[in-house]
């Protein structure tokens, strides 16, 4: 993919499987980055990832913490309910979110796409911070209600700083998630192209008759590097969020 971002049209289609360019050349990016308008895609990837991710961060701390300390009734169901629905397909699940998202006026915006994309990604990461929690040991709380702190002041103060590890796992995953997103942003876009982000730009390549396969190999590199980026910066809390590291 590298080596072919920076190839010719016809070195890509006739020079061979290549790994270093014959002749360097930056033009396919510049078509992709400018013609194929993948400077306003990557504008929208950004707004709606990081709130997407945002969304999801503050709903599943937020509820994780409830199922792991708190002592609400019928726990165990809500969180069997939380799990059946990880095996629904977000392709059977997108006309009735299509219908809620029409419903609410919010159709062909930003709002509909982070709504769309956040609200399915949340169980798992639910399930990732009530499994954290639950560790924690509950003499924490103990010791900061004793001084008189408040539920939202433990849980923001004292609980959530311990969650590094896991605050960066579920950022990672929902970010390559949304930022690869395809089927929820073409969706909610259909009358508005100018809002698609990355995932659904590539389609820019594809002609009726051709396939602009240097140019593809450009705007995949474009789209890749974010991802890459976000995870090396994000590596060491991931590893750790997977291990189930506890700091006492």
């Amino acid at each position: 993919m590298i080596s072919s971002a920076f190839k010719s049209q016809k070195e890509m289609l006739l020079g061979g499987a290549s790994l270093i360019p014959e002749s360097f050349t930056i033009a396919n990016l510049e078509r992709a980055w400018i013609k194929a308008k993948f400077a306003a895609y990557f504008f929208n990837s950004v707004v709606v990832t990081c709130s997407v991710v945002l969304v999801i961060l503050i709903v599943s701390a937020t509820a994780g913490y409830a199922l792991a300390r708190g002592s609400m009734p019928g726990k165990k169901w809500i969180v069997a309910g939380l799990v059946a629905t990880m095996f629904l397909p977000k392709g059977v699940t997108i006309l009735p979110v299509f219908e809620l998202i029409q419903g609410l006026g919010l159709n062909n915006s930003y709002a509909a796409i982070i709504l769309a994309e956040a609200g399915p990604a949340n169980i798992v990461a639910i399930l990732l911070f009530m499994g954290y929690f639950s560790n924690i040991p509950a003499e924490l709380e103990e010791s900061a209600v004793m001084d008189g702190a408040k539920f939202l002041t433990v849980f923001s103060k004292i609980m959530l700083p311990l969650t590094k590890p896991i605050i960066g796992t579920v950022a990672i995953f929902n970010f390559i998630g949304s930022w690869n997103a395809f089927l929820v942003p073409l969706v909610f876009t259909l009358s508005k192209p100018k809002l698609r982000t990355l995932g659904v730009g590539m389609y820019s390549f594809f002609g009726e008759n051709s396939v602009d396969w240097a140019g593809f190999a450009a705007g995949a590199l474009i789209s890749v590097m974010p991802t890459v980026i976000v995870f090396l910066f994000f590596q060491k809390y991931f590893i750790e969020g997977l291990a189930g590291a506890v700091k006492g």
